[in-house]
């Protein structure tokens, strides 16, 4: 036999829909707006600075971004917690 053993406090209360409220889709279960645990942006960090590394020799993209190459690179190689 085995338990599922859920965090109550991490679930959003569930409420019935109001036909006259809009819509929104969240992966969070947060309303827009509302900013996300910082724990949740430090795990986000190292995937951005993959995504920094692999965007650092294309010119066209580190302009979208607003970023030179040497300044990209910087933050690629700098640790999650910083």
């Amino acid at each position: 036999m085995s338990v599922h053993l859920t965090d109550t406090w991490s679930i959003p209360p569930v409420h019935a829909a109001d036909p006259a409220s809009p819509l929104h889709q969240s992966s969070s279960g947060r309303p827009p707006g509302v900013p996300r645990p910082e724990w949740r942006s430090l795990l986000d960090r190292p995937f951005q600075r993959m995504a920094l590394r692999e965007i650092a020799d294309d010119p066209h993209l580190l302009r979208d971004v607003g970023l030179t190459r040497d300044e990209a690179l910087r933050e690629a190689a700098k640790p999650f917690w910083r």
